[in-house]
């Protein structure tokens, strides 16, 4: 008893002394996470979590504690928080100026189409009409033939050079862009307005991820650099970074592992999450691979073989047309005029197609739907794989978001529910997922 009241006086003495001093003086601040040494007092017949052990005469003796604080539970000092909110201020204004030149590209990439479409359909119509009235005008006929060969073949180079390139689809890429890069000016300024004083490294870094995956999904240059407009494989776009491994805590067993719901049919709930949700959220995530993303791929193949077929054609007719104008005049030539004639004008109408009803916007706005659905599939992923419940995001607010990206109600999301059992197969799923697209 002597003892135990020996070492609480000593520590209530150590505790006064050292508390006074503080309000005095001002500690070394420390700059990296280093490790902390505790002098303790214990009386013996007390075990210590160290290696030495009690003399036998027992007496008091002076044991050491080494603590190594990681740099996860050490809060960032005021010097590294306001370098990162500069950080993120200078990722603020890159993304602002990134979208501001992904909008005026844009616009640029969209007269182009429509310039483009007019003036090589105006100069395969005219070869066309020349071509034709080449043999009505012996005293010019070699001025007509040279004219329409000359602008037939023009046309014929514009288009394959258009279709090279599709315009179209070029303007569809900076107008998503444009659209994204705003999205992340918006997420990184509401950081800074209410989270200022939480900002750390990690903020910094994931904003960085998102910039440089944006800059790769969609590229500001032409030549070189531009995505492949005729790929060999269907993807969905992928505009945001890949998540890296989640470090899970090395502790016991019932903190890595996933918290337990009970029992089918037993209601509990953990931070909004419930095997009902749990269900809903697997459900949703079968029908959202198996139906809406395939259809979106599936019609992206379909336009994608269309407009390349369109792509060789259009050049192919106007360079036939080209040719057969050489030969307007000649002995025997008196188809030349008109094949020149009847292939200009498949020439330009293969062209309307394909521009007119831009085969290639049409193709990217399928692969960026597509790669929205995989980006919802990945989110529902990462939280159902996160093992604790109570690191995931709250399951309500999880829930509330998802139906919003799909326009759904909240409470309809329960349906999908039933599609996580393996007694439903893929061909038996009819309904789609999201509604908004």
């Amino acid at each position: 008893m002597a003892a135990a009241l020996q070492a609480q006086r000593l520590f209530l003495t150590a505790s006064t002394s050292s508390s006074s001093s503080s309000s005095l003086t001002t500690r070394p601040r420390r700059t990296t996470a280093a490790p902390c040494r505790a002098g303790l007092r214990v009386p013996s017949g007390v075990q210590t979590t160290t290696a030495s052990s009690i003399p036998a005469d027992g007496g008091l003796k002076q044991d050491w504690i080494d603590v190594t604080t990681t740099s996860g539970s050490i809060a960032c000092s005021p010097a590294d928080r306001n370098t990162a909110v500069d950080k993120l201020r200078a990722v603020a204004e890159a993304a602002a100026d990134r979208a501001e030149m992904h909008d005026i590209i844009g616009r640029q990439r969209d007269n182009w189409n429509h310039l483009l479409l007019h003036s090589t359909n105006s100069l395969t119509l005219a070869a066309s009409v020349m071509a034709a009235l080449a043999p009505a005008a012996p005293g010019t006929v070699a001025a007509l033939k040279a004219s329409a060969g000359v602008l037939l073949a023009t046309a014929a180079v514009t288009m394959a050079a258009v279709n090279r390139v599709q315009p179209s689809q070029l303007a569809e890429e900076q107008r998503n862009a444009t659209r994204l890069w705003r999205q992340l000016v918006r997420d990184v300024r509401a950081t800074l307005q209410h989270e200022a004083q939480q900002v750390t490294q990690a903020d910094v870094q994931d904003a960085m991820d998102r910039v440089l995956a944006l800059d790769a999904a969609y590229p500001l240059p032409l030549l070189p650099g531009m995505l492949e407009k005729f790929p060999k494989a269907v993807e969905p776009a992928r505009w945001w970074p890949r998540r890296r491994p989640q470090q899970q805590p090395k502790s016991s067993s019932t903190t890595t592992r996933s918290r337990s719901f009970g029992r089918r049919g037993v209601r509990t709930t953990s931070n909004g999450w419930s095997q009902e949700l749990e269900e809903e959220m697997r459900g949703l995530l079968r029908v959202l691979r198996a139906k809406d993303e395939h259809q979106y791929l599936t019609v992206g193949k379909l336009v994608l073989s269309i407009n390349r077929g369109l792509a060789v054609a259009g050049p192919a007719l106007a360079g036939t047309a080209a040719v057969a104008a050489a030969f307007i005049g000649t002995g025997d030539g008196a188809w030349a005029s008109g094949a020149a004639a009847a292939c200009g004008a498949l020439a330009a109408a293969v062209n309307t197609v394909e521009h007119g009803a831009q085969l290639g916007m049409l193709f990217e706005l399928l692969r960026n739907c597509a790669g929205f659905y995989r980006k919802v599939q990945e989110d529902i992923e990462a939280a159902l794989g996160e093992a604790d419940v109570e690191r995931r995001e709250n399951g309500e607010v999880f829930r509330t978001k998802v139906a919003l990206l799909l326009g759904r109600d909240a409470a309809e999301l329960r349906q999908f529910r039933r599609m996580a059992s393996a007694s439903v197969k893929d061909d038996d799923i009819k309904d789609y997922a999201g509604k908004l697209f």
